[in-house]
């Protein structure tokens, strides 16, 4: 399994300039001031291989506290309580699931996919997923969005 990635808090005078300017790139484009990445890295200055570089990297504190929504697929085998167990896994995290979308069983397995929003979990996402994937049942475990 890959290594979870390391975090930390920052001052942000501590941090370099072009960080400063990705966010505020993001910040453009996710309030629709630029409608394109273009646009918003010639606003901020900054090149667009900057901007693809640490655009996943930093974001300002306050977006890490509010949650955000992940979509979780997995494959279950087609067995009562299944589905209820990997419930309660995202219930017993503090996570919040907006939508469940079950297709039909085919070979006695089915795709299921959970969408949460992750403001109120106790856990990190990385040890939600390894106890999603450990539970008895549940054949694959992935995040699909998020």
């Amino acid at each position: 399994m890959a290594k979870s990635p390391d975090y930390y808090i920052v001052e942000a005078s501590a941090l370099p300039e072009i960080f400063h300017k990705v966010v505020e790139a993001r910040r453009l484009l996710d309030t629709g001031e630029a409608e394109t990445v273009n646009k918003a890295v010639q606003v901020t200055g900054i090149s667009r291989s900057a901007f693809y570089k640490y655009k996943d990297a930093v974001r300002p504190f306050q977006d890490m506290l509010h949650g955000r929504i992940i979509t979780f697929q997995m494959m279950m085998k087609d067995e009562p309580g299944i589905l209820s167990a990997v419930l309660n896994l995202f219930a017993g995290s503090g996570a919040n699931i907006l939508t469940i979308n079950q297709g039909i069983p085919l070979n006695g397995c089915a795709a299921v996919n959970i969408s949460v929003e992750t403001s109120a979990m106790q856990i990190t996402i990385n040890e939600l997923l390894e106890r999603l994937s450990a539970q008895n049942g549940v054949l694959r475990s992935e995040i699909l969005a998020g």
